[in-house]
């Protein structure tokens, strides 16, 4: 039997039904979905199937109404300016009821770049009036000028006690009120290449700068994000098997030691345990 043939037949088999079951609402993944974002929502839809954990990805586009009912974790990438536009409109006039729901419910958000950006108060380009924000973040963006140099380049943060890799590239420096950020910069620009803060955290949503894709040589975040949703959803009694993990780590570990890091010691399924905290 060939290896496909096998992988056929293997699929026929009757499997037991999962035991749990999550469905992720991905927002504007045609307009927002620069350096890789994609690779987010792949990285969150393979760890869960690793597990036997279902995940339903279901797009959210311009004129999409976000029901919170019927999602678990919701996730929103960057995009030029150009494309914030519409996507800002949209997202004051068709989602924010129900992204505020959501949100104060405590369901996990991950929202990268442009996506941190229109979640914060707003968004001042280069060139044209401000972009308002939904203020989820006490937070705002401004961009310098075409002059300026962008904030381009990998970069290193501490999050709670670890660390996170990615990369970035943005033109707007944002500026944190009274915002938790996400993590400390190790190397990098970060929110502003200032004041070494990077990202915003309000309840279970979460700001950040970073591309790369960001969560595939970042697994503790990834399952991070999966348990929240899950004992958000099922209770404290969920778990979250741990998985080997040894390429991911190692590209993790790899970029740390590109940008002058230390890798910190870690614990097994450190992501899971943090979520448990």
């Amino acid at each position: 039997m060939s290896e496909f043939e096998a992988a056929a037949s293997e699929d026929t088999v009757q499997r037991e039904p999962p035991q749990y079951q999550l469905t992720l609402g991905h927002l504007y993944p045609d307009q927002l979905n620069l350096y890789g974002d994609r690779g987010n929502i792949i990285t969150l839809r393979e760890r869960c199937r690793w597990r036997g954990i279902e995940l339903e990805v279901r797009n959210l586009g311009v004129g999409d109404a976000l029901a919170p009912d019927e999602y678990d974790l919701l996730f929103i990438g960057g995009g030029q300016d150009k494309e914030q536009a519409p996507v800002a409109h949209d997202l004051r006039e068709i989602k924010a009821i129900g992204l505020w729901a959501a949100i104060e419910d405590d369901m996990p958000v991950l929202a990268v770049c442009g996506g941190y950006q229109l979640l914060a108060h707003y968004y001042r380009p280069a060139i044209g009036p401000d972009m308002p924000g939904l203020g989820v973040f006490d937070a705002w963006t401004i961009h310098k000028g075409l002059r300026v140099a962008r904030c381009i380049g990998n970069i290193a943060i501490e999050w709670q006690g670890q660390t996170l890799v990615g990369f970035e590239n943005h033109g707007g420096r944002t500026y944190l009120g009274t915002a938790k950020p996400l993590g400390k910069v190790l190397a990098g620009h970060g929110n502003n290449s200032e004041d070494h803060t990077e990202g915003a955290v309000y309840r279970n949503t979460f700001g950040t700068y970073l591309h790369g894709s960001l969560l595939p040589k970042n697994p503790h975040f990834a399952d991070y994000l999966i348990l929240l949703s899950l004992r958000r959803k099922y209770g404290p009694e969920a778990t979250l098997p741990p998985l080997a993990d040894t390429l991911e780590w190692r590209a993790h570990e790899t970029m740390l030691r590109r940008l002058g890091v230390t890798p910190r010691r870690r614990s097994i399924n450190q992501g899971v345990r943090q979520a448990g905290d």
